[in-house]
């Protein structure tokens, strides 16, 4: 009996730990966890915060893009969002002639907006719970019959719930691993034009180095407007469009904040896997991380030698770069985090407590017996399987290549006249089209060369493609000499029909399986691809359903163990709410960051002409002379840049409003800090903090440094 109670206590005191965090779904948020977010400083009532019916503030959030949150600040469609989540849309903006990049944007009237070809936002209409409808039809079905039925399931109730119409989309996600589905409902809106952008050396400012980092100082902050027809509903681009009337939208406060200030983050967190188990963890930090981030790295160095030279090249890698940066530094410090603070050790004492507990539970006794044969059987492949997609098709030539594939297959099975080959022709037209408009041959030729190497040195032998390396071999040298690589690249490169528009038209004319077979490009990243496809990606599949199958079950004896303790599911990219508060926090002995970073800060970093820490003159001329207008935090009598919160956000949060206790706007959400980047797999309630930048920044930016009056005028300013 006494171990028994120890194991429940156990449980208990596990959970407990991560008592701070959490990213709720608004629609579910329960008596306890409102509760306690009055406890922490909210005024608003459960209603104010998601109602159907009422305009709430969920009205005002919106996804952007394909992987950020934004914000509704106006009656007349203003969005704000992060700089790095319009970075995109600002360089596909940008010219020689013409860069915002460098230079900044701002629109001082509508007619200077500009359009932001595809680019969208979404609205949630509602969320509906559909567990019952999903249970009663999968019963005790597992493994592939189990995955297979549940995404009929979850493709019949899309399609009901949709309406292409009116735009209307709908998306069912499976929450706690599958154990309670629940259908999004989405309005999407296409037409949005760039309003402001402050410089790229502010919205960036810090780059990579300041990156994950705090104290940080970056005006990571864009502004967009939506458009809608003259009907009031969504539609394409169209000059006489004209700017949306939101259900709501947020306040904007200049009115600051003090530490330990009650603080609100909505958005759209992408992923985290906070019930992971120490199998998963262990199989993160000895071969996924440590393979992304040497991958990466390669690739980055590769590119920025290209960016370095030449403007155009630096304009057309940018939005690449930043993408492939951000994540390298990430997987980093995940790995870092993880084992510092020992959680494969915490993980393997929350199994080892659910194992007393499900002892004589044959629905659970035996998930810990299985569940290290499942990784057993992937774990020899899992490096492959990255080296594949972060090495091989790492190379943008190669990636493109390696689309071709299903034209190659249809080719040869369907034949030239097919219907389908002749929209897999359409299909590669346009992907080519694509991939030359962002391809830097010199710097992708250079990472072709590297990580095909890397494949041969870090990858078992035995899983390599049969003969590819042999034939390099014999052909260019000495496998272990990265000359040889580099004379093999650059003839890929020179010999490749794909690369060549008139050879590539005229294959597209009468498409020949064989001519595409015999393409170097292709077939490196077709040999690869299919090596890959047909021996290990089984594997795979295999791991995936047994792992899913198995957290399912776990999960649900977790939930049985604690039915009083309130839990979220994982973030899925659906919208959430997470309260805490502004803190400071000390990361180490004799340490003590403070919960702000202010313009002196900024001016201590600069450095004249540097990539990262460079700043536009008319900001230097503006901060020595301390012109910070109503912007100016009087306590501290600076202007503050960026803040901190305790809030749980990760992934897709970018550009999340951070919302006082009032329900105002008073800051963008846009980092997180290096000393918690375990937060996808183990939040630290101790150290885990926001990097957000603060509205008055923005504010300042738009109205001092960009002098566009006419975006402060629309917002509804607290003071």
């Amino acid at each position: 009996m006494r171990k028994v109670s120890l194991t429940i206590a156990l449980i208990l005191i596990i959970f407990k730990s991560f008592a701070d965090e959490g990213m709720w779904l608004p629609l579910l948020l329960g008596q306890q966890v409102y509760d306690d977010m009055v406890k922490r400083g909210l005024k608003l009532t459960k209603e104010q915060l998601y109602s159907i019916n009422k305009a709430s503030i969920k009205d005002a959030i919106v996804i952007f893009g394909s992987g950020c949150t934004g914000e509704m600040v106006s009656s007349e469609g203003l969005v704000f969002t992060n700089h790095h989540c319009g970075y995109d849309a600002i360089a596909s903006a940008s010219s020689l002639q013409n860069n915002y990049l460098h230079d900044g944007f701002w629109a001082r009237s509508k007619s200077m907006e500009i359009p932001a070809k595809g680019l969208s936002v979404q609205f949630l209409l509602r969320m509906e719970d559909v567990t019952g409808q999903l249970d009663s039809a999968l019963g005790a079905l597992s493994g592939i019959e189990r995955a297979k039925k549940q995404s009929e399931l979850i493709a019949e109730i899309n399609r009901k719930y949709s309406d292409s119409t009116k735009n209307i989309e709908a998306r069912v996600s499976p929450l706690f691993k599958g154990n309670q589905f629940l259908v999004f409902v989405y309005q999407r809106y296409n037409d949005l034009r760039l309003v402001a952008a402050p410089p790229e050396s502010i919205g960036k400012f810090g780059g990579d180095t300041d990156n994950w980092e705090w104290p940080r100082h970056t005006g990571d902050f864009s502004v967009f407007r939506v458009y809608m027809n003259k009907d009031g509903l969504p539609a394409d681009y169209a000059a006489d469009n004209i700017p949306l009337k939101p259900k709501y939208f947020l306040p904007v406060s200049i009115k600051g904040y003090k530490e330990g200030d009650y603080s609100m983050i909505y958005g759209y967190p992408g992923s985290t896997n906070r019930y992971e188990t120490s199998y998963g963890v262990k199989l993160s930090t000895d071969i996924n991380n440590p393979s992304i981030v040497n991958l990466r790295d390669a690739r980055l160095k590769l590119m920025f030698e290209e960016m370095k030279k030449d403007p155009a090249v630096r304009l057309k890698l940018a939005s690449s770069y930043a993408s492939i940066a951000n994540y390298w530094k990430f997987y980093d410090g995940e790995t870092k985090q993880l084992l510092k603070y020992h959680v494969y050790e915490q993980k393997q004492n929350l199994e080892n407590a659910f194992r007393q507990w499900a002892k004589g539970k044959p629905e659970f006794e035996n998930l810990f017996t299985e569940w290290p044969k499942v990784y057993d059987a992937w774990r020899p492949y899992a490096k492959h399987r990255i080296y594949l997609y972060e090495g091989v098709l790492g190379s943008p030539f190669s990636r493109f290549a390696s689309t071709l594939v299903k034209l190659e297959s249809d080719l040869v099975k369907a034949g030239v006249d097919a219907p389908v080959v002749k929209q897999d022709i359409a299909a590669a037209i346009a992907a080519r089209k694509k991939f030359l408009e962002s391809e830097n041959l010199n710097s992708d030729q250079k990472i072709m060369a590297t990580t095909c190497m890397m494949f041969y040195t870090d990858i078992d032998k035995s899983q390599h493609p049969i003969g590819f390396y042999e034939g390099i071999r014999n052909s260019y040298g000495d496998l272990k000499d990265p000359g040889t690589y580099k004379s093999w690249a650059s003839a890929v490169f020179s010999n490749s029909f794909l690369l060549n528009d008139a050879k590539w038209d005229a294959f597209t004319r009468n498409p020949d399986p064989i001519a595409l077979q015999a393409d170097p490009a292709f077939a490196y990243a077709g040999g690869f691809v299919k090596n890959y496809t047909n021996k290990y990606d089984p594997f795979y599949q295999q791991f995936l359903v047994r792992n899913n199958d198995l957290s399912r079950l776990y999960l649900k004896g977790v939930m049985q163990m604690n039915p009083r303790k309130k839990m979220y599911p994982d973030a899925t990219f659906t919208m959430r709410v997470t309260y805490g508060n502004v803190k400071s926090y000390s990361p180490r002995d004799a340490v003590k960051y403070d919960y702000v970073c202010t313009m002196n800060g900024v001016l201590e970093k600069y450095k004249p002409g540097d990539y990262e820490f460079d700043l536009p003159a008319k900001l230097l001329e503006l901060a020595e002379k301390k012109d910070f207008g109503p912007y100016i935090d009087k306590l501290h009598n600076d202007l503050i840049v960026c803040f901190i919160t305790n809030n749980d956000i990760t992934g897709g949060n970018s550009g999340s409003p951070v919302i006082d206790a009032s329900g105002n706007l008073i800051g963008l959400a846009f980092d997180g800090n290096y000393e918690a980047l375990s937060h996808k797999i183990a939040f630290d309630k101790n150290y885990n903090r926001t990097i957000c930048v603060d509205i008055r920044y923005v504010l300042w930016c738009i109205d001092k440094l960009g002098g566009a009056t006419n975006i402060i005028n629309e917002l509804k300013i607290v003071r």
